[in-house]
């Protein structure tokens, strides 16, 4: 354990300066008077009796009250060592195509929801390796570099949308960008899975020369075709608002099967969420590899302990006060 805010326990000297001068003031004599016309009842009694002890105990209380609020004040934390361990895993890129086709509901609710939901499951289902994310569209970008950190994943992961980038289809931008995520990484085996529904129609560079610089690196990519085949509902703003009609569905099964094919991968065509499911469990057989990794320290907080254990004391002090330790005015 240890604390975040360490000079704070310098307060600590309050409660210390309330102790001596209880002290002093029990010492110099403070006793309370009270005239009665016998004293015999009162002589069982008297300051080292048990009553003369427990009129202490409220002062103790508020004191150890004041040390908690003290302590809660520094912010107590406790964390797990950091550590380095050898366990099996892989580098992974998804590359997620974010164009404003993937809004189509042919998938349940719809493309880029029910993707973004399986491969979250699909980045749950692999804690030993790393994972990156890139999204494209009209252009590319990486929304998270390869790292352990699963909730960091899983959070970007919900934050992509079809509104984050220029709207289009540019899979070499995107396969290139997910490349190069990995391009110096030291992992034995590297693995991009590339999710479309479309047709490539727009970047700089070409599916086919992508793959190359895949094959080169020695990326193996497995590409994912999104969609029913024939027609599929879109939503679509009209001048009585938003409506959803039937639209053909294109993509490019031959430049995926290319691709990765090229790459030493598979394609895949997920029709609905339970195909899709099904192709990332096939892809999660993949085969594993010996790699490092840093494992991060757990922090847990421990104030609000301290703050209970502060209250209690006090609730304490006030039952004494008012049922046990009777004081007449």
């Amino acid at each position: 354990m240890f604390f975040e805010y360490p000079a704070l326990l310098w307060l600590l000297a309050l409660p210390a300066l309330m102790v001596a001068h209880y002290i002093y003031l029990e010492l110099s004599g403070r006793h309370p008077h009270l005239r009665v016309s016998a004293a015999s009842p009162w002589k069982a009694g008297g300051s080292f009796g048990l009553m003369g002890a427990v009129r202490h105990v409220p002062f103790l209380l508020r004191t150890a009250a004041l040390v908690l609020c003290v302590l809660a004040l520094a912010r107590p934390r406790s964390s797990e060592e950091f550590s380095t361990v050898d366990t099996e895993g892989i580098d992974i890129v998804l590359a997620m195509d974010v164009s404003t086709s993937m809004l189509a509901r042919d998938l349940t609710p719809d493309r880029i929801s029910a993707s973004k939901d399986i491969a979250i499951e699909f980045i749950s289902a692999r804690p030993s390796d790393r994972i990156g994310i890139v999204v494209f569209a009209g252009e590319s970008f990486t929304q998270c570099p390869l790292t352990t950190d699963r909730a960091t994943l899983i959070n970007l992961m919900k934050e992509v949308s079809t509104d984050i980038i220029e709207d289009g289809t540019a899979i070499g931008n995107g396969l290139a960008t997910a490349v190069a995520r990995m391009k110096d990484s030291d992992a034995p085996s590297r693995v991009v899975i590339l999710l479309t529904d479309g047709v490539n129609n727009s970047g700089e560079v070409s599916p086919q020369m992508a793959a190359e610089i895949a094959k080169t690196y020695g990326v193996r990519v497995y590409t994912i075709g999104v969609g029913k085949e024939g027609m599929a509902p879109y939503p679509v703003m009209t001048p009585w608002g938003m409506r959803v009609q039937n639209m053909k569905v294109e993509i490019d099964e031959k430049l995926l099967a290319e691709v990765a094919k090229a790459t030493g991968g598979r394609y895949f065509r997920a029709t609905d969420n339970t195909k899709l499911s099904e192709i990332y469990s096939e892809i999660n057989k993949l085969e594993k590899a010996r790699t490092t990794v840093d494992s991060f320290p757990i922090y847990k907080e421990l104030f609000g302990k301290y703050l209970l254990w502060a209250l209690a004391a006090l609730l304490l002090e006030l039952v004494l006060n008012w049922f046990v330790i009777r004081r007449l005015p």
